[in-house]
């Protein structure tokens, strides 16, 4: 499966931005999505994972309350809905899928997109 990442950009302290992560190549109804970011010197850690039903998602502590992760499987797409957005979560942000259970591990993903910048201004 090809993963493509997009939505990002700059956005004020207590904005909001929603990332789409648009998937081709084998049904992607059946893969596991997960959202990651990584910040300049930082590793790459772990945001938000949706199972391939919609049915289960999990969260970062530091996102939980202001993302919600979703995805439309007849539009092969997965969302990352961010509000209150705070500096802190300025990164590249990536979608990853696997064909098995969801997990929150970045190890466990098979493909990965491209990555979609978002900067959060003070």
């Amino acid at each position: 499966v090809q993963l493509q990442a997009s939505g990002g950009g700059l956005v004020q302290a207590g904005g909001s931005l929603r990332l789409s992560c648009a998937a081709s190549g084998r049904a992607f109804g059946g893969y596991a999505m997960g959202w990651f970011r990584q910040a300049p010197g930082k590793e790459r850690e772990f945001v938000a994972a949706i199972s391939w039903s919609g049915g289960s998602t999990y969260y970062a502590d530091s996102v939980k309350g202001r993302f919600t992760v979703s995805r439309d499987n007849a539009k092969n797409t997965v969302y990352l809905q961010m509000n209150s957005l705070k500096p802190e979560d300025t990164a590249v942000y990536y979608c990853a899928a696997r064909l098995a259970r969801v997990v929150v591990t970045a190890t466990a993903y098979d493909y990965w997109g491209q990555g979609t910048l978002v900067t959060v201004s003070s």
